[in-house]
């Protein structure tokens, strides 16, 4: 259980080990090579689209780190395609917002910083405390339902360990909130702040503090199922400001490896 400082308010769920006051706690995790060169007998993907795929899946599980650099040559060779393919899958990445393209520079992993971070859960915080008294009043059973089976995929997705899954879930649990109100405005806010935090989330935070967030929005369901609108729109606020102080953004201490050069070395 977690208490609120203000009035004594227990939650549930997220407690020990769930990051809320253990901002700087290293990793832990090694890196692994890309998933093409695990093996020697799986074939690498040669489509625009499956290597876009298999970058996103690498950049999820941190086997390429916030701010790498993707060469284009590079990438060819390690794909065994043209810089023409691996061009077009570094456009689809970075409308994903996962790879960042710079003019005369190149293409790099994305790095949100901590002051984005911050920003983005602030605004995030105001609107949704807001969109949760709207929900309240307006869901229906076929809404909760709806919502009910996309539990159930958060949690498929938390048991499986599938961060790039998960990450997406978990932020399109608030974007169903948000069309179940029927704010066109708000909904299209909150998606581009949600995709965002997705890509935030995927990138920082932990197993542990991902379960934790599954375990609010269920807390969050049965507050609003209630008719509790105070006591939902506290838990909702009380997520947000848990999932942001949770996120380890702080950069790794230590030279950081040319990944890439040594699969080509």
């Amino acid at each position: 259980m977690v208490m609120d400082s203000k009035g004594g308010r227990q939650y549930r769920g997220c407690t020990e080990d769930s990051g809320y006051n253990r901002q700087h706690r290293p990793r832990g995790t090694q890196t692994k090579p890309l998933s093409i060169a695990m093996t020697d007998s799986a074939p690498a993907p040669d489509s625009s689209d499956a290597i876009a795929r298999d970058i996103a899946a690498n950049i999820a599980e941190q086997r390429l780190p916030p701010g790498a650099k993707l060469p284009e040559e590079a990438l060819a060779r390690v794909y065994q395609v043209s810089r023409t393919k691996i061009r077009s899958a570094l456009v689809m990445l970075a409308k994903d917002k996962l790879v960042d393209l710079i003019p005369d520079k190149g293409a790099f992993v994305s790095k949100p910083t901590v002051e984005e971070t911050r920003n983005i859960f602030f605004v995030r915080r105001t609107l949704e405390a807001a969109m949760v008294r709207q929900f309240v009043a307006r869901a229906t059973p076929e809404d909760y339902a709806r919502l009910e089976a996309h539990l159930e995929q958060e949690r498929q997705a938390v048991k499986d360990a599938n961060m790039q899954v998960r990450s997406s879930l978990l932020s399109d649990f608030h974007i169903l909130l948000a069309r179940i109100v029927g704010n066109e405005v708000l909904t299209d806010i909150l998606e581009k702040l949600a995709g965002r935090s997705a890509l935030i989330t995927m990138l920082y935070q932990s197993s542990r503090d991902a379960a934790c967030s599954h375990e609010e929005h269920s807390a969050f369901i049965a507050a609003a199922r209630a008719g509790d609108a105070d006591r939902a729109v506290e838990l909702m606020e009380h997520h947000l400001l848990h999932v942001e102080q949770a996120l380890m953004v702080e950069p790794p201490s230590g030279p950081r490896k040319d990944l890439l050069r040594e699969l080509l070395s």
